[in-house]
């Protein structure tokens, strides 16, 4: 299925909407998924009645199961301005819109004054062309695949500076995804300078802005514009499970003044 669509007033791009290419995590039971924030691990737990067991395997008539997931530490996952506020506020009551014109860029993380692996503002950065472009979504490297269950918690992983974050809400990055557990540092006495500045929580807060945390972009994706699907399931929190899919762009398609 071949789809055309407007990026802004000069051009459209041509996708093929049966080439999605899948940038989320699959969450499995057990150990065999990231872990960070010390979340507990996920678990698949087969229903039990009297009369009924949910599991095929054991003889039931259906697979029938119960899961305990926490969405912030076990997988890919987006959040929206509750994650930092008491407002109450759910991605599902902010994420209206799933399409968007996206950036893929790769950034390696500096080594800074106190030790910490930092993403930082540079000429990567500094050098693209923004026009039209609405969500950004930064591989980091190293890109090994042990990201697809790595356990962060304790581990200080590389974090995000305030400055590469204020850069991008300049330049009109409404929704972000990185393969990283968080923009912040793990453990920086609830400053959140990253998070505050990404929805400006002290200026005009950006409440539509959304934020996508683990993440794995292969090595084999190009860094490119995309178009971009950010799906969610419909669930009244401040983060949800999500499955953000890219989608390649085949031609741009000048359009008439």
């Amino acid at each position: 299925m071949i789809a055309h669509i407007g990026i802004h007033e000069k051009a459209a791009i041509e996708v093929d909407l049966n080439k999605p290419i899948d940038i989320s995590i699959p969450i499995k039971n057990g150990d065999n998924n990231p872990n960070c924030y010390w979340a507990e691990d996920v678990r698949f737990e087969t229903i039990r009645a009297e009369g009924f067991v949910g599991s095929v395997a054991e003889g039931g008539s259906v697979n029938y199961q119960k899961l305990t997931l926490t969405p912030h530490g076990n997988g890919t996952h987006v959040e929206c301005y509750g994650h930092i506020t008491n407002s109450g506020t759910t991605v599902s009551s902010q994420l209206k819109n799933f399409h968007f014109y996206a950036k893929l860029i790769t950034l390696t993380p500096e080594k800074s004054t106190n030790g910490d692996l930092v993403i930082q503002l540079n000429d990567v950065v500094k050098q693209t062309n923004w026009e039209g472009i609405k969500a950004l979504i930064i591989r980091t490297f190293p890109n090994d695949r042990e990201k697809l269950v790595r356990s962060y918690s304790g581990t200080n992983p590389p974090y995000f500076s305030k400055e590469l974050i204020e850069y991008i809400v300049d330049k009109g990055i409404e929704h972000l995804l990185v393969d990283l557990p968080s923009l912040d540092k793990e453990v920086d006495g609830g400053v959140l300078a990253a998070h505050n500045a990404f929805w400006a929580l002290h200026g005009q807060l950006r409440k539509n802005a959304t934020i996508t945390e683990l993440v794995y972009v292969r090595d084999t994706i190009p860094d490119a514009n995309y178009l971009l699907n950010l799906q969610t399931i419909n669930l009244e929190m401040d983060a949800a499970p999500c499955k953000p899919t890219l989608y390649a762009i085949e031609k741009f398609i000048p359009l008439k003044a």
